[in-house]
């Protein structure tokens, strides 16, 4: 169960969340979420998660390889933020965490009170929607708030029109 969501509280604002996993598709969850905080005035949380079991090695190099995983995010971060600003005219807050993608997302949006939306995009390949929507398809009690899924044959101006 999740904390009450203080968003419409005085002093407080929506925020809408959406992840950034490598994914195509990702850059069309990020433009919604965008979108729709721009239009409600509220705020953009943009999420990465560093998969906790790539750093099973001996300490030395353990440490070497969450570092440049971490520096890896940062980039990735930095040009998604970077580019939200441009098209968007918004300022995103940006957290990279380290676990399995559906706990730290829970874990941001319970500490995160504020976060009232999580927003996904689906893929159309033949691998299916992608990993996140298909873990919300497999458990209807996924994520503790409500999930926008998006189709990923929506343009940007087709999302612009939606939001």
């Amino acid at each position: 169960m999740v904390s009450r969501r203080l968003s419409r509280l005085e002093g407080h604002r929506r925020k809408f969340m959406a992840v950034i996993d490598g994914t195509p598709e990702c850059e069309k969850a990020v433009h919604y979420a965008g979108r729709r905080a721009q239009n409600s005035n509220g705020g953009l949380v943009l999420l990465f998660v560093i998969p906790e079991g790539d750093f099973q090695q001996w300490l030395g190099v353990e440490q070497i390889m969450r570092a440049e995983a971490r520096e890896e995010a940062e980039a990735v971060m930095a040009k998604a933020a970077q580019k939200v600003r441009e098209t968007i005219g918004i300022d995103p807050e940006v957290v990279i965490r380290e676990g399995t993608a559906s706990d730290e997302i829970n874990a941001a949006i319970e500490e995160d009170r504020d976060i009232a939306i999580l927003v996904l995009a689906a893929g159309s390949t033949k691998d299916g929607p992608g990993p996140l929507v298909t873990s919300i398809a497999g458990r209807g009690s996924a994520f503790p708030i409500p999930v926008t899924v998006l189709p990923d044959t929506l343009t940007n101006d087709e999302i612009d029109a939606l939001c």
